[in-house]
């Protein structure tokens, strides 16, 4: 066990926020023993101070099993010694710590942030989950450009510029944007298609730009527009739709019909804008709402997103992990994990008291950099958003739950027709790719209970099997799917399903070829080399014998027996959407190589040649193959080509002669 200052100056990575190192303390067990756990906290506990920190309790895999947070270490982690005041969830979660891994922060507050960081990144099984893969879209105005651009933002906010979010989905900030446009006729495209134009593109016809690029608006006019974008999004829509309704009136005075109409235009964006607002937030500034619904063991979130009054969207998260916590408390993890990747608004509204609301809201004061206030509502309109959050909270979760019934009775009888044991976890679909054996390769998605597991997808390139040969194909990328795993990993039944450790760590509760008996056999045959074989169920999915018609698959067991299902059962639809999933990828993986071969050329094998002088050469001498023949000094008179890089060229062509 080993304990390092949040913070500290001695940290080597500079850049990153928290400084960690791992403990020293382990003890090598992969199987639950209460006793061995006990142990590793007590010795853990032995070496803690009353401190503000973080804790990891992680397993024999080294995997992390829970993060904790604490106002002090020692106190706080002496509480797991004490096993009959734990639920049977945590006596659990202690039988399988084998060490832990502590690092000091400089305040409580500082814990909470690093704790919601350290939950996100490696998705504990002890602690709630906020599901939710998708990064939230915003709107950037950027502020590095004389004529600045605006434009749909995801990820890291590194560009300078201004913030407008988040919005709950990329529909509702396409809809969004393209009204602004309407509204302040910003451009929206990159600074190298602004600096070659010569003429409006179609956006300035249509009215959806003021085509600064080619001069039709100058700068000082283009900063106006501008300014009032930014007061548009700050919340002051009034006073920029009553400026451009005085400017209409001024235009009609004067009979400039022709600016009166782009006038009109502009102002019907902005009435759709407001318009589309389908919840009455006015006078709210930035807000986001929060309600928590529960029903059969299973937690809704919904939230609202207010931005200068105006509603930007909503959703609904379904966290993980949730049984035997009280919903506060897991309301209150939610909010932590949420902000992790947003920005937090000056005013959080939730349908509940929090466990240490006030040390959130430091928490979140702290990361924001601005005062942040939670409260519940009790009157007025913040009241009645409330309560619009909690029906639509208690609405998608009785859809969720519906939607689960739905796929449990579906998985319920995969197992069944599958003739498996219990309903699959993990199902990875498998197929091949290429054009008359050109750049083959292999591809395998990975789909749940959730649905569609895209972050472990794979694709597999043929290096040793003939590119004509499916069977050989799919021997190969059964060997390099399971071979390591095979080696290393425990047995299937002991349960090996984190992913942490990417998917080369995790056991598949079934196998589905696309594919009939002779893919089927090449499966089977590697999985028996490596003595897994009646580890992981295998079924190949292959059209039946008039393969244009969808609904007659047959389904091929590795013992030879083939079965259908009837054309209309929900089962069939979805084991064909699974096969279709894998057939959309490996073609899309397929297509990417086949063009990433399109635009090799033969000077990229040249070591030290980039992008910038494979283009001078070709440019000076028009083909590769006249490159190849150049001589010395026709090299060197290379625009960009320095006479060592000429002397690298003409050693790589003719063996240093």
């Amino acid at each position: 066990m080993s304990r390092t200052k949040a913070g500290s100056p001695h940290d080597p990575r500079g850049k990153e926020r928290f400084h960690e190192e791992r403990a020293t303390y382990t003890v090598a067990s992969a199987q639950p023993d209460l006793e061995t756990g006990l142990t590793a906290i007590r010795d853990t506990v032995r070496t803690l101070k009353p401190r503000p920190g973080v804790y990891r309790m992680l397993d024999a895999r080294g995997d992390v099993l829970y993060v904790g947070k604490a106002r002090s270490l020692k106190a706080r982690v002496a509480n797991y010694t004490q096993v009959k005041a734990l639920s049977n969830r945590l006596q659990r979660m202690v039988s399988q710590t084998r060490r832990m891994e502590i690092v000091v922060t400089n305040s409580e507050a500082e814990a909470l942030l690093l704790e919601a960081q350290l939950i996100k990144r490696y998705r504990p099984p002890f602690n709630v989950l906020l599901r939710d893969d998708k990064s939230f879209p915003f709107i950037l105005l950027r502020a590095d450009h004389a004529f600045p651009r605006i434009m749909k933002h995801r990820g890291a906010r590194r560009a300078k510029g201004n913030y407008y979010g988040p919005f709950a989905s990329a529909g509702s900030v396409n809809k969004t944007l393209n009204a602004l446009q309407k509204l302040f006729l910003l451009r929206s495209c990159t600074d190298s298609f602004f600096n070659n134009r010569d003429r409006p593109c179609l956006l300035y016809q249509i009215k959806r730009c003021s085509a600064p690029c080619v001069g039709r608006i100058d700068e000082e006019g283009y900063a106006s527009l501008v300014s009032e974008a930014k007061d548009f999004l700050s919340g002051k829509s009034g006073a920029v739709q009553a400026n451009i309704e005085k400017k209409m009136a001024k235009a009609a005075e004067d009979l400039d019909f022709e600016t009166a109409t782009i006038l009109r235009d502009r102002l019907r964006a902005a009435t759709f804008i407001q318009g589309s607002q389908a919840i009455n937030a006015s006078g709210m500034g930035d807000a986001d709402v929060f309600a928590l619904a529960s029903k059969g063991g299973q937690v809704g979130v919904q939230a609202f997103f207010i931005r200068g009054g105006q509603n930007w969207g909503h959703r609904a998260f379904f966290p993980k992990n949730t049984t035997d916590l009280d919903e506060p408390e897991v309301l209150a993890d939610v909010l932590l994990q949420f902000y992790e990747e947003v920005p937090p608004p000056r005013t959080i509204l939730v349908d509940r008291e929090l466990p240490e609301q006030e040390l959130i809201a430091e928490a979140l004061c702290e990361k924001a950099g601005h005062g942040v206030a939670i409260s519940i509502p009790q009157r007025g309109t913040r009241r009645k958003l409330m309560q619009q959050a909690s029906r639509n909270a208690v609405e998608a979760l009785e859809r969720r739950l519906a939607e689960s019934g739905t796929k449990a009775r579906i998985f319920r009888e995969m197992a069944e027709f599958l003739e498996l044991d219990e309903p699959p976890r993990r199902i990875e679909i498998y197929d091949n790719s290429h054009i008359q054996g050109d750049k083959a390769l292999g591809a395998m998605v990975v789909a749940g209970p959730e649905g569609f597991e895209k972050g472990q997808y794979r694709k597999f390139n043929i290096r040793e099997a003939a590119t004509n040969d499916d069977f050989g194909m799919m021997r190969e990328v059964m060997g390099r799917r399971f071979r390591k795993l095979a080696e290393t990993a425990p047995d299937p039944e002991d349960g090996v399903q984190s992913g942490k450790k990417g998917h080369e760590a995790i056991w598949p509760d079934l196998l589905l070829i696309d594919g009939g008996k002779g893919q089927v056999s090449s499966v089977v045959a590697v999985l028996e080399d490596h003595g897994i074989a009646d580890s992981v169920p295998v079924i190949g999915i292959a059209k039946g014998p008039h393969h244009g018609r969808e609904g007659r698959e047959v389904f091929h067991f590795p013992d030879g027996r083939e079965k259908t299902l009837p054309t209309n059962s929900p089962l069939l639809f979805h084991l064909q959407t699974l096969r279709d999933e894998v057939h959309r990828y490996a073609i899309g993986a397929h297509r990417a190589k086949r063009s990433r071969a399109i635009t090799a050329s033969p000077l990229d094998e040249i070591p030290g040649i980039g992008p910038s002088r494979k283009r001078a050469l070709l440019l000076h001498f028009g083909t590769a193959g006249k490159v190849r023949a150049a001589a010395l000094e026709d090299l060197k008179r290379a625009p960009g080509i320095s006479e060592g890089v000429a002397r690298q060229i003409y050693d790589f062509y003719h063996a240093g002669g």
